[in-house]
């Protein structure tokens, strides 16, 4: 099977997701793209996984993580199974010392976790930012919906602060590369104040270049200048909310409100079956620091959707070991 007929299937399947695609591959520049699929017995794809392979710093083996993968039937065990064989494999050939997964499924398929942990792998979880990819989400049902029937579903709250930017007079575009000098600088303002690491200029220009369509810089504009931004990702049947930054002026404004609005726009036009806010933190009582992001989120109607959790598979206990007390070497000198 060529590596055109496992693009088309992980785009369009319903477990298809942005991490797993080429043209995130190609932002991951630094990492390198392997890919394993089965097929059935008609010939046709019934399952596949992309992993970045990061190799470590002195030894030559590799750290192999397949975001948002494996790209099949959660329900397919034996799909799964070979799936899950086919990593090994390459592992062996590529000096993989351990396998990481973060699956698109719901924490409530047990039989799916079951089969990952029949194989050797074993589970992490946490209720807050604790894996590489956010373990609990909002997601936006939006399929077959109007414009008129989703806006209608949103708290009333958040139907008044959007209503309430564009009595602001806040204008949203759809912008581009020459914008990203200040997003970067309101991305990094976002960063200090609500305590985060941020992403350089550089990042984000590699991130809309090697994503092409597939993604949007929004900006919210107030007399003409930037007061907030959002960088959405689209692929196959969703889209996703990656980014988004706001300065520290204006924020009474509401932008931020106007513009998921505008993204979700986006996501109904161009025929999306769900919408994405990503990450919010399991832990949902008022004292959490991070229950205000979830607050603004549950207010555009989603749904709260707990993953199943990030799965390691050690295949080089050796190795996996060594470089382990390396980073936690390193951590102590930075200490």
């Amino acid at each position: 099977m060529t590596d055109r007929e496992i693009e088309n299937f992980i785009k369009t399947s319903p477990k298809g997701h942005f991490c797993q695609s080429e043209k995130w591959a190609a932002v991951k520049h630094d990492w390198t793209r392997k890919t394993v699929a089965v097929t059935g017995e008609d010939g046709q794809i019934k399952g596949a996984i992309s992993f970045l392979l990061r190799k470590t710093p002195v030894l030559p083996f590799h750290l192999m993580y397949a975001p948002r993968g494996p790209v099949c039937d959660p329900d397919d065990a034996e799909t799964l199974k070979a799936l899950i064989e086919k990593s090994k494999e390459l592992a062996k050939k590529c000096h993989g010392y351990i396998i990481k997964i973060d699956p698109d499924v719901p924490v409530q398929n047990s039989g799916f976790i079951k089969t990952l942990e029949d194989a050797g792998f074993s589970r992490v979880a946490g209720k807050n930012f604790d894996a590489v990819q956010p373990n609990f989400v909002f997601r936006l049902d939006i399929k077959g919906k109007t414009e008129d029937e989703i806006f209608a579903a949103f708290a009333a709250k958040t139907r008044y602060n959007i209503r309430v930017a564009e009595k602001n007079g806040v204008t949203v575009r759809v912008g581009g590369l020459p914008d990203l000098t200040e997003f970067a600088r309101i991305m990094k303002i976002t960063g200090e104040r609500d305590g985060f690491p941020t992403r350089p200029k550089s990042y984000f220009e590699g991130l809309l270049t090697a994503m092409g369509e597939n993604a949007r810089l929004y900006v919210a504009e107030l007399d003409g200048k930037m007061i907030a931004a959002t960088i959405p990702i689209q692929y196959g049947n969703k889209t996703w909310y990656l980014y988004g930054a706001s300065d520290n002026e204006y924020r009474n404004a509401m932008p931020n409100y106007l513009l998921q609005w505008e993204m979700i726009r986006w996501a109904i036009q161009s025929g999306c079956e769900i919408y994405d806010f990503r990450g919010v933190s399991g832990d949902l009582t008022p004292e959490n620091p991070l229950y205000g992001l979830y607050r603004f989120k549950k207010g555009f109607g989603g749904e709260l959707t707990e993953f199943c959790g990030e799965f390691n598979l050690v295949t080089n206990p050796a190795v996996e070991k060594l470089v382990n007390n390396g980073l936690e070497f390193l951590k102590k000198i930075r200490r």
